[in-house]
């Protein structure tokens, strides 16, 4: 069976993934139709998010020992499936218990993702395409809010299940169209027990990220990363709603989808001028763009914590919220070239998820301790105070120099926009 260009093949799976990130329309679902209480709702981003906790290393390394296409069927057709069931279930614990499933089949995709297209494509070729992956799910999101309050006008618990066929549909191509080229398992005289290959792969992960300063210190800027991030994650709405006040003539669900989609619209035409100085300046200009990026959104963050005016803080809300689209393209490519070893490629970026994870899950309560005892604006200020380490991480990163030498003289790839 032929299967498809790896490039072609990511870009929809982007354009496909975007488009069932129906968020609105499944939270109002969760709210309306099976009436979740407030701790119904938090148990299930907390039985997710510590399942991802978990598992993220561990199917990241069985990305690394077995297939990054197989581990990317599974994430996709897991996820796929649990939104469907959700979509279809009215008992607040079966919700609970599929969002755990979700979170689970979630750690499949996180780093093999990457990792595939890394291989397939190489490594040094990844930092326009990462981002033109970013530029092409801005056009699949504004399609699926569309989608998503088209069904929804007519059923929310339809619009769930319909974003979440679209996910199960991506591990369907996936099966059908994937090529998996650019990895290759050990040769069966070469392969371990079956239990110890695994925890050789996890070994030779581990110290691969000790041994390169410059990957550790990028592993090391997730972890702060992560740790500002819940503020500005959790209390946004609450935020514009209790201190700065929306006009009695505007209605808050409106406010905040007009704000997804000039999101949408105006990250589509900026990527595409970052995507031109990516392909002349090379991970140079990654590095550079990274800390310009970090730092405009933690000035955007404060702004927005301690700023009055309804129209004021809602401009720079989209500021900060536009820097910081930007960010994960970027950190990713600067990653991926650093990682030069195939055999560990996604399990190093599953280890980088892991710190990302580990700075949320203990920032997520302090934030909210600080948000209750001083304010909610105090807690966005801290937050985003404490992303300050890793946008001096790096610098420093870029500073040790931020390319490995096998890749310092390779010029950019072109790249037709």
């Amino acid at each position: 069976m032929r299967r498809a260009d790896p490039t072609r093949l990511y870009y929809a799976l982007s354009f496909l993934q975007a488009t069932a990130v129906g968020w609105v329309v499944f939270d109002l679902f969760l709210v309306r139709d099976l009436k979740l209480s407030p701790l119904e709702l938090i148990l299930m981003g907390t039985v997710m998010e510590a399942t991802i906790f978990v598992f993220e290393i561990p199917t990241g390394i069985v990305a690394d020992t077995y297939s990054r296409r197989l581990s990317l069927i599974v994430g996709f057709v897991g996820m796929g499936a649990a939104v469907v069931l959700v979509g279809a279930s009215s008992t607040a614990w079966v919700v609970i218990a599929l969002w755990g499933l979700w979170g689970l089949s979630y750690t499949f995709t996180s780093g093999a993702y990457e990792a595939w297209i890394a291989d397939e494509v190489g490594a040094a070729n990844v930092g326009s395409l990462f981002l033109r992956g970013q530029r092409i799910g801005f056009v699949g999101a504004l399609v699926g809010l569309a989608l998503g309050v088209a069904v929804g006008v007519w059923s929310l618990r339809a619009a769930v299940i319909v974003t979440g066929a679209i996910e199960l549909s991506c591990g369907l191509v996936c099966i059908v169209a994937m090529p998996e080229t650019g990895f290759r398992r050990r040769p069966r005289g070469e392969r371990e027990h079956a239990l110890r290959e695994p925890c050789t792969t996890a070994a030779n992960g581990v110290r691969f990220v000790r041994g390169r300063t410059l990957v550790l210190l990028l592993v090391a800027t997730e972890l702060f990363a992560g740790f500002g991030a819940e503020a500005f994650d959790r209390l946004t709405e609450a935020h514009v709603i209790r201190d700065v006040g929306i006009p009695a003539s505007i209605n808050p669900v409106f406010a905040f989808a007009a704000v997804s989609v000039v999101i949408m619209v105006f990250g589509f035409a900026a990527l595409g001028r970052v995507i031109r100085r990516v392909d002349r300046g090379g991970t140079p200009t990654v590095a550079r763009l990274l800390v310009v990026f970090t730092l405009a959104t933690i000035v955007g963050q404060i702004a927005f914590a301690l700023g009055r005016g309804f129209w004021f803080v809602m401009a720079v809300f989209l500021t900060a919220l536009l820097a910081r689209s930007l960010l994960a393209p970027l950190y990713t490519t600067w990653l991926n070239r650093q990682i030069t070893e195939s055999g560990v490629r996604a399990t190093v970026l599953s280890i980088s998820g892991q710190a990302n994870a580990i700075g949320q899950a203990t920032g997520g309560p302090v934030l909210g301790v600080v948000g209750n005892a001083f304010g909610i604006p105090a807690a966005l200020v801290l937050g985003a105070l404490t992303t300050l380490p890793a946008a001096g991480l790096y610098a420093r990163a870029l500073r040790h120099g931020g390319v490995e030498p096998e890749f310092a003289g390779l010029p950019a790839p072109a790249v037709v926009d």
